[in-house]
């Protein structure tokens, strides 16, 4: 059984569509991991800005914590000597 020249040309060019399809998925999913790694890049760039702008709020918190605690303390005090000595 013989295969006609006619019968050949059309395999070959139905397997160069196949071949070109191939190509064509394999650029498609190149692009599409490159755009998945930038995104993973911009999302760890994201994350590490959030937990330093957490880790300085907790820093500026203890801070103001520091400061107004003993003030608030003082002004008690103030208040209840005022009050012992006036009443």
């Amino acid at each position: 059984m013989t295969v006609s020249q006619e019968t050949e040309q059309q395999m070959l060019g139905t397997l160069r569509e196949i071949r070109e399809g191939q190509r064509e998925i394999i650029r498609l999913l190149s692009a599409q991991q490159a755009a998945a790694e930038e995104q993973i890049k911009k999302s760890r760039e994201t994350i590490a800005e959030s937990v330093g702008l957490q880790r300085l709020a907790l820093q500026r918190q203890r801070t103001v914590t520091l400061i107004a605690v003993p003030g608030i303390l003082a002004c008690i005090a103030a208040i209840a000597y005022l009050v012992l000595r006036y009443f």
